[in-house]
């Protein structure tokens, strides 16, 4: 993968100027960019994927689902539905994409989960619905420039931040560095725990932050148990068992369970792989199966896997929580 990285270096120059111009065209007029009146939350990224924006979406619902009518809006990745979709009872991975369900499954009661490639439209079917959304959090929506929001959280990973990157085909940035600059607020994502102020001083220096831009960090807490349709077991009670993993970056979860001391094989898919029916039947050979949440939200309706399946929930942390509270409940209700 690397030398095919290496030899695709031509091309980037190439890439590096049709995003740059891109954004550009937005910067100054020449695009259109759609506001509108009330909060919208966008968190994203510069980079392929693999920073935590599932996590931290969710983080902002815990935060806001109770004052404010909440909704939030996903491009649907991976969904096999076209348009407009918001989750319903009848709602699955296949209709929402698995983020957006997984969104649906644990926040249903409290808020309205929605997907559409186009985000204008989106937004304004939401805004047609009784009782109308107050807030609309945008999922993974920071280069889909065609709507402006008045809180942008960019999120980049403490391993692999976007200051020492480049853009695709040679590295994993969407868009040139540059365009960190529409971000409100930047947060430095899966940072080890127990990260000191030296650490941190190095990061903000690299990133070097504009007037008015704040630095935040987090880390991944993951819970104590495995969880399942029916119970949950203690991590430090598992025997041997194998993890099945479809996202963009494992190594932080494969690491932890590592540190657990933990005996386990581990099948490794592609970013929002589509588990086949002989994929789930060579998974099913195993007699425990430990995945992601969002990998749980594709595999939990095969019969095979009944009794095996267990997902390890995760939340993020984030450091001086109450200033990053603060500024979003500022902008939300202000």
């Amino acid at each position: 993968m690397k030398l095919l990285r290496y030899i695709a270096f031509p091309f980037m120059p190439f890439y590096y100027a049709v995003t740059w111009m891109r954004n550009i065209l937005y910067d100054f007029g020449v695009k259109s960019s759609k506001s509108y009146d009330f909060p919208l939350i966008c968190v994203g990224n510069l980079s392929t994927g693999g920073t935590g924006k599932t996590p931290m979406v969710e983080y902002l619902i815990r935060l806001l689902k109770t004052d404010c009518n909440l909704a939030t809006l996903s491009r649907g990745y991976g969904r096999k539905t076209k348009g407009f979709q918001i989750g319903t009872e009848t709602a699955s991975a296949e209709i929402l994409g698995d983020e957006p369900f997984q969104f649906y499954s644990k926040f249903s009661d409290d808020i309205r989960v929605a997907v559409d490639g186009d985000r204008q439209n989106g937004i304004a079917k939401l805004l047609a619905l009784k009782p109308t959304p107050e807030v609309v959090v945008l999922d993974d929506a920071f280069q889909h420039r065609k709507v402006k929001a008045g809180f942008n959280i960019l999120l980049t990973t403490f391993a692999n931040p976007y200051v020492d990157d480049w853009v695709l085909p040679t590295g994993n940035l969407r868009e040139p560095r540059t365009g960190a600059k529409r971000a409100q607020a930047i947060m430095v994502t899966k940072c080890p725990e127990g990260i000191n102020e030296v650490e941190k001083k190095k990061i903000i220096d690299k990133i070097k932050p504009k007037n008015g831009q704040n630095v935040f960090f987090s880390t991944i807490s993951y819970g104590k148990s495995v969880i399942s349709k029916k119970d949950a077991l203690e991590l430090k009670t598992l025997p041997k068992f194998t993890l099945v993993t479809g996202i963009a970056n494992a190594e932080s979860l494969v690491t932890f369970l590592k540190q657990k001391h933990l005996d386990f094989s581990h099948l490794e898919y592609k970013d929002h792989y589509h588990f086949s029916e002989n994929d789930v039947k060579d998974i099913a050979k195993n007699d425990l199966i430990v995945t992601t949440e969002k990998d749980y939200m594709r595999l939990k309706d095969w019969e095979a896997l009944n009794g095996k399946l267990y997902y390890l929930p995760i939340e993020t942390q984030i450091d001086e929580s109450e200033v990053f509270d603060g500024l979003v409940r500022k902008f939300v209700f202000n």
